[in-house]
């Protein structure tokens, strides 16, 4: 197989340059749009299972970070695959996994999106407006990704910019301003529902493997890799959890429980009046808007790239206007269509699940190239049944929670990528480790 990073390129990103990238791809959609379900499950331990989460975030990126430092690359994930998966069809199944969960992810956020914009345009959280610019934004947000890369870097830049500016003066005033007593207020509890929560928390850390991505434009990466991983998922954890302090700290729960979809602007109206829901509205606006341009260029890059090696069918390979193919432009339409017929409590679960089968996947991958990458066993084997412990609770408590309609959603995603998998095209069948 051919190294993606062999052509030519300009290595000039700082270790810190990385961790701001995967900081801006932590602290976004994920965040906004889930502090106040998890919330919700676990009350006043929300900062424990942000911990929990963390850490295992923490032990994931070790595996990312020794595969990027010794096969960097820009394909990520996908190219992590392709290295250390032997079987073409299990290779094929886990990138359909992945795809699948790019489109549950930009669902996902795209309902925090509309979310948020009827609260502050409405004081609304009808589901006629929420899923209307949603679908907007989907639609409107795919036509920036067709203008190109370079539209979307500039468009990305401001993006995190602002979220970042804005979340940052909530949380040093949020602080200021936290009432300790308030979190008595919320209920705790049992350990079973904490530690399956963490699978929900998972997902507001996952943006961290798209710093492998950015590898092969580092200049040593072996060094440089690791440390980013480590200092960006470090940082996001301890923001996570002063977050988590001050949105409890401010906000009741009868208030949680009736806008749980806009919890942390909710949380600054006590402090900052309503200039401030407005402000971090805005933040969580433009944190999910930034969120969806990366995952939508994202998802048009795999879906190419699978299209183009014959994993995907014959309409992803046909490239339309700004290099999307018809099957790209059809999952765009899925996305939408789920947006608009599923809540959003639903499709984190389905999303949070699918993510952390991709990346348990990654530590099998770096398991099997542990020499090569220098990785410590020890490491790669406690996080991997770290993780596999919560990926199991997190299942078994949408099954005794009879989310039936999760499961269902889970069990097609993984039937239609072990389908997708194990048809092998021709031209792939024969494809060389």
């Amino acid at each position: 197989m051919s190294n993606p990073s062999s052509e030519p390129h300009h290595k000039h990103i700082s270790i810190w340059g990385v961790a701001a990238l995967g900081i801006g791809s932590m602290v976004g959609a994920g965040v906004f749009a889930l502090l106040g379900q998890i919330a919700i499950n676990v009350g006043g331990d929300t900062w424990v299972v942000f911990v929990i989460a963390g850490i295992a975030a923490l032990l994931s990126g070790y595996s990312y970070a020794r595969m990027s430092a010794i096969f960097p690359s820009r394909g990520g994930v996908t190219d992590f695959f392709a290295i250390g998966i032997s079987s073409a069809r299990f290779e094929r199944t886990l990138s359909t996994l992945y795809l699948i969960t790019l489109v549950l992810t930009l669902a996902l956020i795209s309902k925090a999106f509309g979310a948020y914009l009827a609260r502050v345009l409405h004081q609304s959280s009808s589901p006629f407006w929420v899923n209307a610019y949603a679908s907007g934004v989907m639609i409107a947000l795919t036509l920036v990704n067709m203008l190109g890369a370079k539209v979307v870097g500039r468009v990305e830049v401001v993006l995190v910019t602002i979220k970042l500016t804005i979340l940052t003066i909530f949380i040093v005033v949020g602080a200021i301003t936290l009432r300790p007593a308030m979190l008595e207020n919320h209920a705790h509890t049992e350990t079973s529902m904490m530690f399956s929560s963490v699978g929900l928390a998972f997902f507001a850390y996952s943006g961290f493997g798209l710093m492998a991505s950015a590898a092969a434009d580092v200049t040593d990466p072996e060094r440089d890799m690791p440390r980013a991983f480590m200092l960006a998922i470090g940082l996001v954890m301890v923001l996570y959890i002063v977050l988590s302090l001050v949105v409890l700290g401010n906000v009741t729960p009868t208030d949680l429980a009736k806008y749980t979809d806009t919890a942390v602007a909710e949380a600054a109206e006590p402090f900052l009046g309503t200039f401030g829901f407005f402000l971090v509205s805005m933040a969580a606006l433009v944190a999910t808007a930034s969120s969806i341009v990366a995952n939508i260029f994202s998802m048009l890059n795999v879906a190419s790239q699978m299209g183009d090696n014959g994993a995907l069918p014959s309409p992803f390979r046909k490239k339309l206007v700004g290099g999307g193919s018809p099957g790209f432009f059809a999952l765009i339409v899925l996305v939408i269509i789920l947006t608009n017929f599923f809540n959003l409590s639903s499709i984190a679960n389905v999303a949070s699940a699918t993510f952390l089968g991709c990346y348990l996947a990654v530590f099998i991958v770096c398991w099997r190239k542990r020499k090569e990458c220098h990785a410590n066993p020890w490491l790669l084997a406690i996080g991997f049944i770290f993780m596999l412990v919560i990926f199991v609770s997190f299942i078994g408590e949408m099954i005794i929670a009879k989310l039936w309609l999760q499961v269902g959603l889970l069990a097609a995603a993984a039937i239609l990528s072990l389908m997708i998998g194990w048809h092998a095209p021709h031209h792939t069948a024969n494809k060389e480790k």
